[in-house]
């Protein structure tokens, strides 16, 4: 299969390219998009054969819910039988947006989609590219993330090219993506909503607009029967090579890397940038950034880095939990092999 590449950035939006893009998403084909947290794998969410194709792209597991994307609050509501009261404000607040919302499903959706379930997870992303294509769509978008599946999430168009080239019929190369994570994704299914996965939007965000908020004990599990959302039952995001976490200080993250260069290991070290200072010039280093902002949004771009680098595992310090950092910490433990 041949896959049609567009350039299409936030600044210049050509109608003919997201019309042709739409046009093959309305033909049953899969397209790649950007959105504002990663690159999606799109395809009509109301067409079973078509979602079919995001599966057999991915090597996804038939289980694994997929996200349905909409342009816009009224589109959502052909979606689901029943909105909460405190959904409507966590839309004001957060949508378009990094929110993924589960609520109870019609039938308006192919079956595939939500794996079985009674519920379905609905999000309007807020990237201008993403918004285009799904207005010339006129359809709900079926998007996980473009890459294999298990493999770090895509946040540029090279990452999906690498994983995809072949396996779909477009792809849109918006540029980088911003958030980096995917979205928080929130069961609305009770009178508290739940996280049911950490993301762009953090709790304490969340709070601020409807007062509590649980976390889902899912979270604390390598893995659930049967996930309500993405990224809750297998292992994701990992890297080519094994990934070690490592939670002790950044002197003793030294004293092992240098041990390992000792032992003739290959090892390639992942860590903000105050943390790279104290690292030798002939160190495998690949810093992530000042702020767990940055690292968040360079996390998976830091995990595919070393695909190119001759290296036989991936050290990895861990980070603060507070705001997205929950979303990055719980994205390592998902792709790490283990913990040191």
């Amino acid at each position: 299969m041949h896959t049609k590449v567009w350039k299409i950035n936030s600044t210049n939006i050509l109608d003919k390219d997201i019309h042709e893009a739409a046009e093959m998403l309305r033909a049953g084909e899969v397209v790649a998009f950007p959105t504002e947290t990663v690159y999606g794998l799109g395809a009509d969410a109301t067409n079973e054969s078509a979602v079919r194709k995001i599966f057999e792209a991915k090597g996804r597991p038939q289980d694994n819910p997929l996200i349905a994307h909409v342009a816009s609050a009224d589109q959502l509501k052909e979606l689901v039988t029943f909105i909460p009261d405190y959904v409507y404000k966590l839309m004001e607040a957060f949508s378009p947006g990094p929110l993924t919302y589960i609520l109870p499903a019609n039938e308006y959706c192919a079956q595939s989609v939500k794996a079985g379930l009674s519920t379905i997870g609905v999000r309007i992303p807020s990237h201008p590219v993403a918004l285009a294509l799904l207005q010339a769509a006129g359809k709900p978008v079926a998007a996980p993330s473009a890459n294999v599946s298990g493999k770090p999430s895509p946040t540029s168009a090279t990452h999906v090219y690498d994983d995809l080239n072949g396996r779909i019929a477009g792809l849109i190369d918006g540029g980088q993506t911003g958030v980096g994570l995917e979205s928080t994704v929130i069961d609305c299914t009770g009178e508290i909503p739940v996280i049911l996965r950490p993301g762009g939007i953090t709790k304490e965000q969340l709070e601020l607009e409807t007062g509590a908020v649980m976390m889902d004990p899912g979270l604390a599990a390598s893995s659930v029967d049967r996930p309500k959302a993405p990224g809750m039952k297998y292992k994701h995001y990992a890297p080519e090579v094994p990934l070690y976490l490592f939670t002790g200080s950044s002197e003793a993250l030294k004293d092992l890397a240098d041990k390992e260069k000792l032992a003739g290991n290959r090892v390639g070290i992942l860590v903000s940038d105050q943390t790279a200072e104290i690292f030798a010039e002939d160190t495998h280093v690949h810093k992530l950034g000042g702020t767990i902002e940055e690292i968040a949004s360079t996390l998976y771009d830091g995990l595919r880095f070393f695909k190119q680098a001759n290296v036989d595992k991936i050290i990895c310090e861990t980070f603060t939990e507070k705001g997205i950092g929950q979303a990055v910490m719980n994205r390592l433990r998902k792709a790490a092999d283990s913990i040191i």
